[in-house]
């Protein structure tokens, strides 16, 4: 009498190839509750920040004076890392971390092309504006989940804050090496070869700005990474301002949110 059959044992196929190597990103730190003396003197600096500066025609200021940048920094921010990235057929994403090892904070999907932000970018600063409506309740002004998105002024449809995807984070793990920099990655869902290149495609042939970053890819994803300052007017508006590395201009970038 034949014995009880034996199950197979279990198959041990390897790790797909297509995701190497494993995120090792961290989460951001947890940042603790302003005190009550906190609260009022960032009150009380908001409203003296929305005087007007009157400047006698008579009297200049000092060189060292006259401008807000230090080094690169603005009085009153926070430096932030940032990455704008995005394939020739997608809109652009940007992602906001505390430094280029942590989760992202802030990731938005932007109704503009790739090829487009970065070819207004070329030509000179970019001003981008997000404003949503005020709410009843106390969601934080980065939780907004949508916003109608202006770029120097004119209406650009909408931006999507969305959770990161798998693509997102391998693209955040290839580029954590990277502090500040422009580039294409050869083939982000598989390949983590890199190239610098300016490849400032522009098509109108785009997917859902809801979709992460390996949809409808083309093989080259294009990024631009590099430091932003958070500064926070009030509860209801702040703003990140991409730094120009050479320290000859101001921001290249600035991207102002608002709840009005």
């Amino acid at each position: 009498m034949a014995g009880p059959k034996k199950s197979p044992p279990p198959s041990s196929s390897p790790p797909s190839p297509s995701r190497s190597p494993a995120v090792s990103l961290q989460p951001s730190s947890p940042r603790k509750n302003p005190s009550k003396s906190t609260k009022i003197l960032r009150r009380v600096r908001s409203v003296f920040r929305s005087f007007p500066i009157i400047t006698p025609a008579a009297c200049k200021f000092p060189g060292s004076l006259h401008t807000q940048h230090d080094h690169h920094h603005i009085h009153g921010g926070t430096r932030m890392t940032g990455t704008l990235f995005g394939y020739r057929k997608t809109r652009i994403n940007l992602a906001i971390q505390e430094n280029p090892r942590c989760l992202p904070v802030l990731l938005l999907g932007l109704s503009i092309p790739t090829g487009k932000l970065l070819q207004e970018m070329g030509l000179g600063l970019v001003r981008i504006a997000m404003e949503c409506d005020k709410r009843g309740g106390k969601t934080k002004l980065v939780d907004e989940p949508i916003w109608t998105m202006y770029c120097n002024g004119k209406k650009m449809g909408y931006g999507v804050k969305r959770e990161p995807t798998d693509d997102d984070l391998y693209v955040m793990e290839m580029l954590h090496a990277i502090s500040m920099g422009a580039g294409v990655l050869s083939n982000a869902g598989g390949d983590s070869n890199s190239s610098s290149s300016n490849n400032n495609n522009n098509s109108d042939d785009v997917v859902d700005i809801n979709s992460g970053a390996g949809t409808g890819t083309d093989g080259e994803l294009t990024y631009m990474r590099a430091h932003f300052e958070r500064v926070i007017r009030s509860k209801d508006s702040e703003t990140y301002y991409m730094m120009n590395p050479d320290g000859n201009s101001g921001p290249e970038l600035s991207i102002f949110f608002v709840r009005v």
